[in-house]
């Protein structure tokens, strides 16, 4: 077939489900153009290091471009996908308009404050390389004001932390800024002693990790505290001002207050003419398909999949076998069949960090906890991880701050919107 007259797929996301969908494509009679709004795969499962100062920000991001560079059917398009007419099988962008054959929707999550959007102010969320580094940039400064205030109560104020969310990312803000309170700064602060930080990890719910079975939640509990974190569970976030947080009755006074908490699904999803879930989740067909239009397709955490009446987690392995199988099913129609093709998730567990040496896993009837669970977290992510580069950059930081407790990246760029 003429290339010219190949089927266009438009690929919306260069995240975990659209790249993978792009990567199973490389020898379809396809032309496939992918479009994000940054230049770059990101690797969100680390996010929180480089937010932490443990990771810089390219050695768990790569270029779209360099990924895909051997892949000739494909093009790369820095840009922001606008509007979806579905109707004329057109996209627009922020600079321009794209037509397609085939529509893949991955455009992701952002933050969700569940209605509380002045929040986000004074508590920043974890999804893109921005937010990690304008997180860094606030922690460090709040370390660094503490150092120069003379006043006893501010300096408190200053080194109290509040992660707010239970789930794995918010776990794992809250285990390692306890640990570089306690370990990687006191020697570096003359006036400030930064041992006295409190972490404050706040979960609405009963329990910390509430994906996990019940004995490693509180196994997880128990490893927070013995690195010094506060746990407040059943305690619902009431207000989040300037000054701190209140939780009903009570009142956490803090300049630092992070957002791990909630998402909600890209709003592009409301643009494909189906009603969407709290979330803002779509409902797809079983092929992943939307209902009524099979050439379009919506995976990743912007999809609502139920499997054995439950939903199908928003997870990296899940939006990566979404976009494998989205692959498997344009292959079937190019060669003509008419049958679907069902999505199904193979569930490869659980797992969270929390600290060194300290991290839980759950992956059927295993269940691990400890120095075991974190090297099985460790060995996973590295062999998660895209480029080779990526993984011995990553291995030889981690050797490092496991030996020394030293986190490389403690560098403060650029300002934040609000610095203490």
């Amino acid at each position: 077939m003429d290339a010219g007259h190949q089927p266009h797929v438009l690929v919306l996301g260069g995240g975990f489900g659209g790249l993978w969908a792009t990567r199973a494509l490389a020898s379809a009679p396809v032309r496939i153009t992918l479009v994000d709004r940054t230049n770059h795969h990101l690797f969100q499962p680390l996010l929180y290091q480089v937010a932490t100062a443990g990771l810089s920000a390219p050695d768990i991001a790569a270029p779209l471009r360099h990924i895909l560079r051997k892949q000739s059917n494909v093009t790369v398009r820095m840009d922001e996908a606008l509007a979806i007419d579905l109707g004329a099988r057109r996209v627009t962008l922020a600079q321009g308009t794209l037509d397609y054959d085939y529509l893949l929707v991955a455009t992701g999550a952002t933050h969700a404050y569940f209605g509380n959007d002045a929040w986000a102010e004074h508590a920043p969320g974890l999804k893109t390389l921005d937010d990690a580094l304008a997180i860094r940039s606030r922690v460090l400064s709040a370390f660094e004001a503490a150092e120069r205030e003379n006043d006893a109560q501010e300096r408190r104020r200053l080194l109290n932390f509040v992660v707010i969310g239970g789930g794995p990312t918010g776990v794992e803000l809250a285990g390692t800024l306890a640990e570089i309170a306690r370990h990687t700064l006191p020697r570096e602060f003359r006036r400030a002693d930064v041992r006295s930080a409190r972490v404050h990890l706040v979960e609405a719910g009963p329990r910390v990790l509430a994906a996990m079975p019940p004995e490693l939640s509180e196994k997880t509990r128990l490893q927070l505290l013995r690195l010094g974190v506060e746990v407040h569970a059943g305690k619902p976030v009431t207000a989040i001002d300037a000054d701190g947080v209140t939780l009903g009755d009570a009142r956490i006074d803090s300049r630092t207050v992070l957002w791990a908490a909630g998402v909600a699904a890209s709003p592009l999803g409301r643009q494909l003419g189906v009603p969407t879930d709290r979330a803002g989740r779509v409902p797809v067909a079983p092929d992943l398909s939307l209902p009524g239009h099979p050439e379009v397709f919506v995976i990743g955490d912007l999809a609502s999949v139920q499997q054995d009446g439950k939903p199908v987690p928003g997870v990296a392995p899940a939006a990566k076998q979404m976009g494998t199988h989205v692959a498997a099913v344009l292959r079937d129609r190019l060669r003509g069949a008419t049958a679907a093709r069902p999505f199904r998730y193979r569930d490869y567990g659980n797992l969270a960090t929390i600290g060194r040496m300290a991290a839980v896993v759950h992956y059927g009837n295993l269940k691990l906890s400890g120095l075991l669970a974190w090297w099985f977290w460790l060995v996973a992510h590295l062999f998660f991880l895209i480029g080779f580069r990526n993984r011995i950059i990553v291995l030889v930081n981690w050797g490092w701050s496991y030996w020394t407790y030293q986190r490389h990246a403690r560098i403060i760029v650029g300002r934040t919107d609000r610095e203490p």
